[in-house]
């Protein structure tokens, strides 16, 4: 009896140890399992396998393209040929013999001043641009060193008395007149003479001029700010001799001033009429009828953007640039753009035509509501 029941038990112990063996290995499997994906995951910190991770991104980079500011126009210039040059001042001549004159639309400033008789002749100063012909090129007077010495620069003119030649001549400019100008002066056949000698910029600016570029001669306004003008202008006539007396009319649309005598435009040779962005009216002495002064202190109108405000100037010497200051001394500053100063006598007339006020503004009646009343019944 004892043998039996003991191989029972023994046969018990054998399926429980088989149980046991079975049970252990799946737990191994199991294990092994658990082993490999945490391997395969890239250990138990729970970090994210290299399949899964995101591929590393480029660092942006941000390029800043400077863009240079043309020294005698405030205008940003893609280009940069403002920076590339000096100045170049050419003496031009005004009579209806010389109209339509070459060059003075691609001015960047042009100075009008007033000579013998009245008339009238332009110092016409480029930086930005370089018309193929400029003139017809006439001769210098005793006032024009104290407008080129700021500038620099290279001048041209065609003679002049031996005094005034001799004055120019010790500006710090480049001096090009018809004995020393060689091919950069040439006759323009269609013309008789003297109204006929022009020259070419390119071949003008080879003799070089310092400094390159040329310095500022005015303040401009901001971006974003517009110029401090008090009074709204839509025309202006400054009253010079007549043939000679320039109307500057608004373009809102061009943001420029267009010039005409009377009701005929001034135009260029090229086809454009001359409108520049600013007009100064800087009121000086002509002693003597013409040969004015313009060292010293007075006053200014300046006009831009469709607006007038009066200044005073001052200029202590002949290289120092003229200022232009409001009524409390402070340096006005004008629209980016094209400036034409004129030079008249002090005590010219200067006819304004104010722009018209602006519509009023109306402003529809409030509307309101009435609650009905409800009726009860």
């Amino acid at each position: 009896m004892s043998t039996r029941r003991d191989r029972r038990r023994g046969a018990a112990r054998r399926r429980v140890s088989r149980r046991a063996l079975v049970g252990g290995g799946i737990a191994l499997v199991v294990l092994a399992a658990v082993v490999l994906g945490v391997v395969v995951r890239g250990g138990g910190d729970g970090a994210p396998s290299a399949s899964r991770r995101p591929a590393p991104t480029a660092p942006t980079t941000t390029t800043t393209v400077f863009v240079p500011i043309a020294p005698l126009t405030g205008r940003p210039d893609p280009s940069g040929l403002s920076q590339t040059r000096s100045s170049l001042a050419v003496k031009i001549e005004n009579t209806p013999e010389a109209r339509p004159q070459s060059g003075l639309a691609d001015a960047d400033v042009v100075y009008e001043e007033v000579v013998e008789g009245g008339i009238t002749r332009f110092w016409a100063v480029f930086n930005t641009k370089a018309p193929e012909a400029v003139g017809p090129i006439r001769s210098v007077r005793l006032m024009d060193p104290g407008i080129v010495s700021p500038l620099g620069g290279i001048v041209a003119f065609s003679g002049g008395t031996p005094e005034n030649v001799a004055l120019i001549r010790a500006t710090p400019t480049v001096t090009v007149d018809e004995n020393n100008a060689g091919p950069a002066f040439f006759r323009e056949s269609t013309r008789s003479a003297p109204h006929n000698l022009y020259g070419r910029s390119g071949a003008l600016w080879e003799r070089g001029g310092t400094p390159v570029p040329p310095p500022a001669i005015f303040g401009y306004v901001a971006r974003g700010q517009a110029f401090a003008g008090t009074e709204a202008i839509d025309q202006f006539r400054v009253g010079l001799q007549p043939g000679y007396d320039p109307t500057y009319t608004w373009d809102a649309t061009a943001r420029a001033w267009r010039r005409a005598y009377g009701a005929i435009p001034f135009m260029d040779a090229n086809g454009a009429q001359v409108a520049p962005t600013n007009v100064v009216v800087q009121f000086i002495d002509y002693p003597r009828g013409s040969e004015g002064v313009v060292v010293g202190s007075g006053e200014a109108w300046v006009f831009s953007d469709g607006r007038l405000l009066r200044t005073t100037w001052t200029k202590p010497d002949d290289a120092t640039p003229t200022r232009y200051t409001d009524a409390l001394g402070t340096p006005v500053a004008l629209t980016p753009g094209t400036t034409w100063v004129e030079l008249v006598p002090i005590g010219t007339a200067v006819d304004l035509v104010a722009a018209p006020p602006p519509p009023p503004t109306t402003v529809p009646p409030p509307t309101t509501t009435t609650a009905k009343k409800r009726t009860t019944r």
